[in-house]
C-alpha cells in the first residue's frame, strides 16, 4: 500500500454533545488516505458530527474520484452521529463504498438505522477491499 501523505484534521470535535464535562480534551477528527488492494482507503479517527464531517467528506470524494471501490476504515471512530451516517449514505450512492472495522458505537448506529443492510461492512480493510 502506498500512503499519499494526506492527513486532514478538524479541531474541536466533541465526543459528546456540548463537550467533555470532566475537562478532558475532545476527540479530534483526523483522516488519512491511501490505496490498497485496488481500492481507495480512507482512515477515519476521532469524533464525527456536523462540525467535523467535512474533512471526511473531502477525503471520501477524493478517493471516489481515483478509485472504483472506496473503503472507509472506521476502526478509530470514537463518535458518529447523523451527519456521519448521512455522509456514508450519500457516498454509497455515488461509489462502491465499504466500511471496515467499525467500532461498537458505529456498528450500533448502523444497526438502529438499518444502514447495515444497505452498506457493505467487513471486519478488516483487506476483507472490505476484496469483496
Amino acid at each position: 500500500m502506498s500512503l499519499d501523505g494526506t492527513v486532514i484534521t478538524s479541531r474541536g470535535a466533541c465526543a459528546v454533545s456540548g463537550g467533555q464535562a470532566d475537562g478532558r480534551r475532545p476527540d479530534r477528527a483526523a483522516v488519512a488516505r491511501y490505496a490498497a488492494h485496488g481500492a481507495g482507503v480512507v482512515v477515519a479517527r476521532g469524533s464525527y458530527d456536523m462540525q467535523t464531517v467535512a474533512s471526511l467528506a473531502t477525503a471520501l470524494d477524493t478517493a471516489a474520484e481515483k478509485h472504483r471501490k472506496v473503503v472507509l476504515d472506521a476502526s478509530g471512530v470514537t463518535f458518529a452521529d447523523s451527519a456521519f451516517l448521512n455522509l456514508l449514505i450519500l457516498t454509497h450512492r455515488t461509489t462502491d463504498l465499504r466500511l471496515a472495522g467499525p467500532t461498537p458505537q458505529v456498528k450500533r448506529l448502523l444497526e438502529i438505522t438499518g444502514a447495515d443492510t444497505v452498506l457493505t461492512v467487513r471486519s478488516t480493510v483487506e476483507d472490505a477491499a476484496a469483496c
